[in-house]
């Protein structure tokens, strides 16, 4: 899978606020609860995409998050590149060798620069849209 499960996890976020932010913020809970995840899941994951200016956080009792941003403007390469600052323990070290160095990582990095291109073609608003289409059901 090329993608990690917490840059699939962000995407999901960011569609997630942008679908139900129009009255309020959405809570960390709320969207936790949707994604059948425990809130400490995802909480670092909403931090990174604040930080960079993806989603933006709202103080009080009924904070939560909301777009830092128009959806047109907000495209999927940039939150998964958001959800990559995030640190993940679990996920193992790539081993040091040569062949791995020299060899492998060249053309993994030659593989994510066209996926990135792909990426940044795709905006939260198509995502948003295609989920009205398909009248994918998000709760409230």
């Amino acid at each position: 899978m090329l993608l990690s499960r917490k840059g699939i996890l962000a995407i999901a976020a960011v569609i997630d606020v942008a679908i139900h932010s129009e009255t309020r913020p959405v809570s960390a809970k709320a969207l936790a609860i949707r994604h059948g995840l425990p809130p400490r899941h995802l909480e670092p994951v909403l931090q990174a995409l604040v930080h960079q200016g993806i989603l933006r956080g709202v103080r009080g009792p009924r904070g939560g998050y909301e777009l830092g941003r128009e959806p047109q403007r907000i495209t999927a390469d940039e939150i998964l590149r958001a959800a990559g600052t995030v640190d993940d323990n679990s996920e193992p070290h790539l081993p040091g060798s040569q062949l791995v160095g020299e060899v492998v990582l060249p053309a993994i990095a030659q593989a994510e620069k066209t996926f990135s291109a792909a990426l940044g073609e795709i905006n939260v608003d198509a995502l948003v849209r295609r989920a009205s289409r398909a009248q994918v059901h998000t709760g409230h």
